[in-house]
């Protein structure tokens, strides 16, 4: 990401050099800050989860905190497994040769421009569509021979909402929760729960038809919830959400994830998903392309702003301290009034030794940090953001 600016005419030497690349900040007098960039680790088959505490891997009940049983199924090996799956529609290979793992317990998102091939592959692992080869398995169940186990194990939320126009809200839950085979004596108290945990008690007597889009989005995942599942696949869950819903989604998820729950999430809103995300697989044209744990990408490169009272000061210590960057911006120039100026560091760690190095520098800083969260920069920095209609 780079910032097209000119550097403050008589504001000190513009460290940028001839070259222009590479990381910005390398002074001689520190020694190497753990190596070169790293990338994360590939998403891989989670080992050594072991059996789910009874005490707390139990199904989830977030209104009260009451155990509502232990999951069922088995207990060991990923939530979601896909081994070089492919599907292809007529001549549009949708999905090609595709292969992750999304671990129990955790919140993994699925991060690609359209087109990419997500809808496809959650589809799949919603049973509502086969491969064409390779292999999918939804909480150790291959969809392909036991649709109906997969079924009862996953609540799946597409991107578009579809109900009965003419049933009322809380009648929408009440007939999910049947469909679901739920014992009578517990629905009534499970679409109360649902309507709670979602804010949906004002709304619970309107119809469905009437609701705003993100109103229909909160439903959505309360139906996704009614029958307690297992494994959570959400298309774009968070569209249409005001930011209150948007708080209440993450925690919902946040809180699901942490009982135990496989969660697959994709969305466009990267700043959202990083807040949720334990796990990040990158789609492009129906292939992985990236995988990495959410903390990992911290030790990935990505543009850092650096924002201070005096252009003088921050250009000078720029300068003293050899770092490249895009230039410093006058004051007049920016949203905040101060001076800025972008520059473009391999790690969290050289981040902090560089503000450590500016103070040092009486550089007047009055802000530091990242220009794009983690999991932009590192969506920016692959090919499929510079494609032309990714974005």
């Amino acid at each position: 990401m780079t910032e097209s600016t000119t550097p403050v005419e008589g504001a000190g030497p513009d460290p940028q050099g001839e070259s222009g690349t590479g990381y910005a900040y390398d002074p001689p007098q520190h020694a190497s800050p753990g190596g070169e960039a790293m990338g994360g680790d590939t998403i891989g088959p989670p080992t050594g989860l072991g059996a789910v505490d009874p005490q707390n891997g139990h199904a989830f009940d977030l209104q009260n905190g009451k155990a509502a049983g232990p999951p069922n199924g088995a207990v060991n090996g990923p939530g979601i497994l896909c081994e070089h799956v492919s599907r292809s529609f007529g001549a549009v290979h949708a999905v090609q040769d595709l292969s992750f793992a999304a671990p129990r317990g955790k919140v993994t998102a699925l991060v690609g421009p359209n087109g990419s091939g997500k809808s496809t592959l959650m589809l799949m692992l919603a049973s509502l569509l086969a491969p064409d080869s390779g292999r999918v398995l939804v909480h150790g169940v291959d969809p392909s021979q036991d649709s109906a186990a997969v079924r009862a194990t996953v609540g799946w939320m597409p991107d578009q909402f579809g109900a009965w126009d003419s049933l009322r809200v809380s009648e929408v839950l009440e007939v999910m929760a049947r469909a679901y085979f739920l014992p009578g004596e517990q629905i009534r108290s499970r679409v109360d729960e649902l309507l709670m945990l979602m804010d949906l008690v004002p709304l619970a007597a309107q119809p469905a038809h009437v609701l705003s889009r993100g109103q229909k989005q909160r439903l959505g995942l309360a139906r996704a919830l009614v029958h307690r599942p297992e494994v959570l696949v959400l298309d774009e869950p968070a569209s249409g959400l005001d930011p209150a819903s948007r708080r209440r989604l993450l925690r919902v998820l946040r809180q699901v994830a942490e009982q135990g729950v496989t969660v697959l999430v994709s969305s466009h809103i990267l700043s959202e998903l990083e807040e949720m995300a334990d796990h990040v697989v990158f789609l492009d044209a129906g292939h992985v392309v990236d995988s990495s744990s959410v903390r990992d990408l911290a030790e990935r490169p990505r543009p850092w702003r650096i924002e201070s009272l005096d252009v003088s000061a921050l250009s000078r210590a720029l300068g003293d301290l050899g770092v490249r960057h895009h230039g410093v911006v006058d004051p007049a120039q920016t949203s905040g009034g101060h001076a800025e100026a972008l520059v473009d560091l391999p790690d969290e760690a050289t981040a902090s030794r560089l503000l450590r190095d500016l103070a040092g520098k009486d550089a007047a800083v009055v802000a530091f940090g990242p220009a794009t969260g983690r999991l932009e920069a590192a969506y920016l920095a692959s090919e499929a953001a510079d494609r032309e209609g990714a974005l």
